[in-house]
């Protein structure tokens, strides 16, 4: 058989490089670091405190690339697609405040910073992320008002704000959430009427609903001057019960002492009137008779 002659190996290279080049565009681009998301979590970092070295892989360095597909290189991030889609950092012993840079973490759905030592006021610019289905600032020491603009949030599943120490009312837009399952204001500074659409389903399941809660009182206690359903009604401005007993005390005691007054005052006249008459009966038996 004759042999069969191969082409010489420089006539190989074009097509060994076309070949190659074919399976690289045939590969998914890789992800790149987005530099929102390097924003939000450098932000995030220098508005934090972290006495006990928590984050200490939050570096620069880390934040031009928190992302690797689905792979994280920071503590309490995780991935997507080589986007931030979850913070979560309870407990971490953390101060400082909330950075409203949050607000660059467009891809984020759930955020976490409960039980923590965060002061300051809930940034409005949460609004911006507009897939966040869980946000959780539980167990901190937050004032200020709770921001309406939170009911931009439309996916919002969880809103957990128990243990702070929010003040102000509770906002009527809150609730147009309709994705909302768990709500939890208690325990702050709240004041005025809890909005009717949080408390009943009416607005949500029609008339066979209007008797379920949509959240119990466990979501709203703690608030001192918080009121209506499923609270008891707005306390009217009459007296307290130890007022109501004092008062009616007080008002005996001076009828008694009145009373053991006109007594006295009614004896002695009494005792004045029988003594005049005696007196006046002495000095007629001892006038003599003309």
């Amino acid at each position: 058989m004759a042999a069969t002659l191969l082409p010489p190996a420089t006539d190989l290279l074009p097509l060994l490089s076309s070949l190659i080049l074919s399976l690289l565009l045939l590969l998914p681009p890789p992800a790149l670091s987005d530099p929102d998301d390097e924003a939000c979590l450098s932000n995030l970092r220098s508005s934090l405190t972290d006495p006990t070295g928590s984050l200490r892989n939050w570096t620069e360095a880390t934040f031009a690339s928190p992302c690797n597909g689905f792979t994280s290189y920071l503590e309490g991030v995780t991935c997507n697609n080589g986007r931030v889609y979850k913070l979560s950092l309870p407990a971490f012993s953390l101060g400082g405040a909330v950075s409203p840079s949050i607000a660059n973490c467009t891809n984020l759905q759930s955020l976490d910073l409960s039980s923590n030592a965060l002061s300051g006021s809930i940034p409005p610019e949460l609004s911006s992320l507009l897939n966040l289905a869980v946000l959780n600032l539980s167990s901190n020491r937050l004032s200020g008002p709770i921001p309406p603009d939170l009911a931009l949030c439309a996916y919002l599943n969880v809103l957990d704000l128990h243990s702070n120490l929010l003040s102000g009312i509770i906002p009527d837009q809150l609730g147009l959430l309709v994705r909302l399952s768990t709500f939890d204001v208690s325990y702050n500074r709240l004041e005025g009427p809890i909005p009717s659409l949080l408390a009943n389903r009416s607005a949500l399941g029609g008339a066979a609903a209007a008797a379920i809660p949509r959240f119990n009182a466990s979501s709203f206690l703690g608030n001192k001057d918080l009121y209506g359903y499923p609270l008891s009604p707005k306390r009217g401005g009459g007296l307290s019960v130890l007022a109501i007993v004092g008062i009616g005390l007080g008002s005996g005691l001076i009828s008694l002492v009145l009373s053991f007054t006109a007594v006295c005052i009614w004896l002695r006249l009494t005792d004045r009137a029988a003594l005049t008459t005696g007196e006046e009966a002495k000095i007629s038996n001892l006038m003599p008779d003309y």
